[in-house]
């Protein structure tokens, strides 16, 4: 039976997110969803996911201090192709650089750095958060049945400023682009919370669930 496995890492409660993911696995068949931090876990999982709440720095600096967690995720995902999705910070540092309070190397796994948010309109307050609208940049088997105008959750104060426009899947609009999703290869990654995002969240969970690359 396929397992997905969501990554913890002290950075954020997973118990919203475990639930969105089991429920989904449910109504897709998609098998077994858990919980972990261990590296062997990791290994024989079919699909990751890792979720991310806070600073960028404190979020990098907390995965590398799991020994062999990182480096699990890094085999799976890159040598062996497993689908990957990241959420929120876990997505950001798919980046090269975070550039949040001090500089900050990320994956490398999507070339863009990770910025702080500086919309055009300064009555627009920092930190995002709140509904917005998706608007779909590229097609992929992720955003099935997904469409411009659909509506996801945010909260963040700094974005994926990606270096290759077909990486950025999907943006929103908050005086100026941010992007929302980014995808290359096996990987994807969400800036908005899929599990806090209703009927779209679910939808691209339970696409996630039954990607086959």
């Amino acid at each position: 039976m396929a397992l997905t496995v969501l990554v913890d890492y002290d950075s954020g409660n997973l118990h919203s997110a475990e639930k969105a993911f089991q429920r989904m696995a449910l109504e897709t068949g998609a098998g077994d969803v858990i919980v972990s931090s261990r590296p062997e876990d990791v290994a024989r999982a079919d699909r990751i996911v890792l979720p991310g709440d806070g600073a960028f720095p404190s979020c990098r600096r907390a995965l590398g201090s799991y020994g062999g967690l990182f480096e699990a995720i890094e085999d799976v995902v890159t040598r062996k192709a497993r689908p990957f999705l990241g959420i929120c910070v876990g997505m950001q540092m798919m980046a090269t650089w975070g550039r949040e309070y001090q500089d900050t190397q990320g994956f490398g796994w999507v070339s863009g750095e990770v910025v702080k948010i500086t919309p055009a309109d300064p009555r627009l307050k920092v930190p995002h958060m709140g509904w917005n609208d998706l608007v779909i940049d590229h097609p992929h088997p992720v955003l099935d049945g997904i469409k411009t105008g659909d509506h996801a959750y945010f909260v963040h104060s700094y974005h994926f400023r990606v270096d290759k426009p077909a990486e950025r899947l999907a943006h929103c609009d908050y005086a100026g682009d941010i992007t929302a999703i980014i995808g290359r290869d096996t990987m994807a990654g969400t800036q908005f919370h899929p599990e806090k995002s209703q009927q779209t969240g679910l939808r691209i969970i339970a696409n996630f669930l039954q990607w086959k690359p």
